[in-house]
């Protein structure tokens, strides 16, 4: 056992060393209070549950971005991605989305993916900004790597945030080209991106402490 033990810790890649997220509150335009707020171990197996459906959802990519998120969380329970980071948005405890992202280098972050559960309330907009914010201004990197799997995602982050077009820069995604959020880019829209109320009210964190799934998830 001791072997498998030390083996297995030859497995696991170094760490750079995540900062905790502050929780906050995201009043929605439905008229419900978002909690965002890091996902613990111990809740990945739930956010794999909850999304395994949608693996064979062709509508909007979610079929690929499911299956990515999956298998990113599974690589984070299994301590074999550097540096992953996941953040949910829950509403009275139901998921209504999900972030996912790493830390490359002390400088430089790769988003991985959003996927949202409860559409029409800009619950992926939440989100993905959360995870800039975690980027730029928790972790002070100095740029994030982003790419879009679909048409909606393209129009969400390349074109709203103005991105910086580097397709000869290499994502984990795959050959899908490459854009970038610098610091400059992330000071001209945060503003009107990023938004949240801390310190979190104390009954919306106690709504949210334990997750469960969505009874229905339409895409």
């Amino acid at each position: 056992m001791a072997i498998v033990d030390k083996m297995e810790q030859q497995l696991r890649p170094p760490t750079i060393g995540l900062k905790p997220y502050e929780a906050k509150v995201i009043p929605l335009t439905s008229g419900e209070d978002m909690l965002v707020r890091e996902a613990t171990w111990d809740e990945i197996p739930l956010l794999m549950e909850t999304i395994e459906p949608l693996m064979k959802q062709p509508k909007d990519f979610y079929d690929i971005v499911a299956s990515r998120i999956y298998a990113e969380l599974l690589g984070m329970l299994r301590y074999r991605v550097r540096d992953e980071y996941v953040f949910v948005g829950a509403i009275d405890g139901e998921i209504a989305g999900i972030v996912n992202g790493r830390l490359v280098n002390e400088k430089v972050g790769m988003s991985y993916h959003t996927i949202t559960l409860k559409r029409g309330a800009r619950v992926g907009a939440h989100l993905f900004a959360a995870k800039m914010e975690y980027h730029l201004d928790v972790m002070d990197q100095d740029e994030v790597w982003i790419v879009a799997e679909s048409p909606n995602g393209f129009k969400r982050w390349m074109i709203e945030y103005e991105l910086e077009s580097r397709p000869d820069c290499p994502h984990e995604l795959g050959g899908v080209p490459t854009y970038v959020l610098t610091r400059e880019l992330w000071e001209k829209h945060k503003g009107s991106k990023c938004t949240g109320i801390r310190p979190a009210f104390e009954d919306v964190i106690e709504a949210n402490k334990i997750l469960r799934k969505p009874a229905v998830i339409k895409v």
